[in-house]
């Protein structure tokens, strides 16, 4: 049976370091959230899973659709753990995409 539904892809990018980047990540690295469960990062890059940690939480609920009211659709910001690096990511949605639940566990 097809049931289909609909996600968007992410983007998530380093926007500011307010201390000393310790990782290596520089203001415009980013990895993407593709078709429900890709993580795609760019060739030759890396992005700490210090900072991924912080935003992990949060991809789930910003692929879906939201209410308008929702704190979701307002909050698109998270920050590293790491209190000297100071390092701020934008989550961003990219691209709608039409999925088959059958298709996903």
């Amino acid at each position: 049976m097809n049931r289909p539904f609909e996600l968007y892809d992410l983007r998530v990018t380093v926007e500011r370091i307010e201390g000393t980047s310790v990782c290596g990540l520089q203001v415009g690295d980013y990895f993407e959230v593709t078709e429900s469960n890709k993580l795609r990062i760019p060739a030759g890059k890396h992005f700490c899973i210090f900072a991924f940690s912080a935003v992990l939480p949060l991809l789930a609920a910003k692929q879906r659709e939201l209410a308008d009211n929702d704190w979701m659709m307002r909050d698109a910001v998270a920050a590293c753990p790491d209190v000297d690096e100071r390092l701020i990511m934008r989550i961003e949605r990219v691209k709608k995409r039409r999925l088959d639940s059958d298709e996903l566990t």
